[in-house]
């Protein structure tokens, strides 16, 4: 397992937990977080305070569930993650499941940028990926 891998594990680990603290301990000081239009909170967040506000908001919407990686696919300093999201927002009934990728760069062990992508087509030709189901 690469270390990319590992930090990404750890993560989306602290992710599901709802660990804020550990979600951003391998954030880069300067990382850009880009979610995209049609997202619940699209925008580009720069910086480890905003970028912590941002997941922080996103997860806290979550009443209960999880997102867990399928897949890690590296490309150099680019990484893609399969991800699948079962979650139940607060105030709702209904379960959200999706499958989508997220994309992130990571430069000695560290987060520099980390993208959402609604298509995971999107986020292999962003990393420079060839489709492995191909």
């Amino acid at each position: 397992m690469s270390i990319a891998t590992q930090v990404l594990e750890g993560f989306f680990a602290a992710v599901n937990r709802n660990d804020m603290q550990a979600v951003t301990r391998d954030f880069d000081p300067a990382i850009v977080r880009i979610e995209p239009e049609g997202f619940p909170t699209a925008g580009t967040y720069r910086g480890l305070e905003e970028v912590r506000e941002h997941i922080r908001k996103g997860r806290g919407t979550w009443a209960e569930g999880t997102c867990e990686p399928e897949k890690y696919l590296e490309n150099g300093e680019k990484v893609v993650v399969y991800l699948h999201v079962r979650v139940r927002l607060k105030d709702s009934n209904e379960w959200i499941d999706a499958r989508f990728a997220d994309g992130f760069v990571l430069r000695d062990a560290r987060i520099i940028q980390y993208l959402s992508f609604g298509e995971r087509t999107q986020a292999l030709e962003w990393a420079g990926i060839k489709d492995p189901a191909a």
